[in-house]
């Protein structure tokens, strides 16, 4: 017997342009065995289903954008944890389209599948025990207007900065790290 012509990595990429280009809605078996020219059940032998492709591929998605941050966040620098968003959609338009112009309920309605809940969970508490962490460290403490101020410097401004540019389907120029910077240093210094 030979080996599998289509691999998960291929259906997950397919998955990706479709999404990227038209958003998760257009992510349909039919359209990814299109793109493959791969005939349905060889999806089938894959995922369980079109929901566990796209929880699949969301949750890639997040932990691949998070990794960076984490890094940062570990070591300590805040702002180059706010400067990892518009890095990481210069490198990564594609991902950086499905992850912050969707939302995951985009995606996967209603209860994640089993397989992916636990996967979920897990990367939330990440997310939140960072922004706590970040919270104490630079403004004393992690209470509820301290780790919003964390996520605001964090993850919305950022997001908000390079989202324009992703609906334009550019990159973000660099301008867009300045603000950011001038935003976080703003928001840090005056607390």
């Amino acid at each position: 017997m030979g080996h599998p012509i289509f691999s998960n990595t291929d259906f997950l990429n397919a998955a990706l342009a479709l999404a990227a280009e038209r958003g998760p809605s257009s992510v349909t078996v039919g359209a990814i065995a299109g793109i493959l020219r791969a005939p349905t059940g060889s999806f089938y032998h894959r995922f369980a289903s079109r929901t566990a492709l796209l929880a699949e591929l969301w949750l890639n998605t997040v932990e691949s954008f998070q990794v960076g941050i984490g890094e940062a966040l570990d070591a300590g620098d805040g702002l180059r944890a706010a400067l990892h968003t518009p890095a990481w959609v210069r490198a990564h338009p594609d991902e950086g389209r499905l992850l912050l112009l969707y939302h995951r309920d985009d995606f996967v309605e209603g209860n994640w599948p089993e397989a992916f809940r636990e996967r979920l969970a897990e990367q939330e508490q990440r997310g939140q025990a960072r922004l706590r962490k970040f919270a104490r460290a630079t403004f004393g403490r992690a209470g509820t207007n301290e780790v919003r101020r964390a996520q605001f410097v964090l993850s919305e401004v950022p997001v908000a900065a390079v989202r324009r540019h992703l609906l334009r389907r550019e990159p973000p120029p660099k301008i867009v790290d300045e603000l950011i910077c001038t935003t976080y240093q703003a928001v840090v210094a005056s607390h």
